[in-house]
């Protein structure tokens, strides 16, 4: 199948603020110094410079560039979308967030997906006859509501209409993604599959949807990038976080596919 790809420029997010908690990668790697640290004394001073240095790399952008183009090996991308008479447009979550007023809302990453997901859909109606965006996520924050309940109103502000969602609501992981989406897949037949989601994500979504036998059009809603300077910025630090979280996704779907596990 064609790999899919976009007209327009992906949005960039990196000047946009963003509430993305740590998912404690960082703060462990902090933690490992510190022990070594402690036990190593004759080592200390080397040990104390060098963590100073990595994390001063990282908060300035420049230890966390190439850390995002790692996982994000095609940010940009210029073929439009191959639709097909029956035409399936998959949208990974990516988390919520509450705002200001204490409402449940998708993150700007989210957002970015579901803006491209109906631009997708709307073009999609305009050549197939049957088109429909699936929405995959659960609800592993533990919020109010699942992550496919709280975008489905977005999706509808956007014109899509609610006959041609179809919910997928107790994923919590992007492995779980794929494999509930493969089973919703199963119970129709789709010529055409489109998978949207941030450029960070992509390389995972499609090795886990792959391992159920699925080659979705990859579509880049988003990409992160690094803000490269002196003095340390925290969003570099986020953007880290993810880039770190996504290396070390894909290193344990290898190994789990290794030992048999996927």
């Amino acid at each position: 199948m064609q790999p899919l790809r976009r007209d327009s420029k992906p949005i960039d997010l990196s000047r946009k603020s963003y509430v993305t908690p740590f998912k404690l990668i960082l703060f462990t790697l902090l933690a490992l110094f510190f022990a070594a640290i402690v036990l190593w004394k004759r080592a200390r001073r080397p040990l104390a410079i060098g963590t100073i240095a990595v994390f001063w790399l990282l908060a300035a952008g420049w230890l966390t560039a190439p850390l995002l183009e790692l996982v994000q090996p095609h940010r940009q991308t210029d073929v439009p979308a191959s639709f097909a008479p029956r035409t399936a447009i998959i949208m990974l979550g990516g988390g919520t967030i509450y705002d200001d007023d204490n409402v449940l809302v998708p993150p700007h990453d989210v957002l970015a997906r579901i803006a491209v997901s109906a631009e997708n859909y709307a073009a999609c109606k305009r050549t197939a006859a049957t088109c429909q965006v699936i929405v995959s996520g659960g609800n592993p924050q533990r919020h109010s509501a699942t992550e496919a309940d709280t975008y489905l109103p977005y999706l509808l502000r956007k014109q899509v209409p609610r006959a041609d969602i179809v919910l997928e609501n107790s994923s919590r992981t992007t492995y779980e993604n794929a494999r509930n989406v493969s089973a919703i897949l199963d119970r129709s037949r789709y010529d055409s599959l489109i998978l949207v989601t941030s450029a960070y994500q992509m390389p995972r979504a499609l090795l886990d949807f792959h391992r159920f036998g699925l080659a979705p059009q990859p579509m880049i809603s988003s990409a992160r990038r690094a803000h490269l300077g002196v003095l340390p910025r925290y969003d570099n630090l986020v953007n880290a976080e993810i880039a770190l979280h996504e290396l070390i996704g894909i290193a344990q779907f290898h190994v789990y596919r290794a030992i048999g596990w996927f």
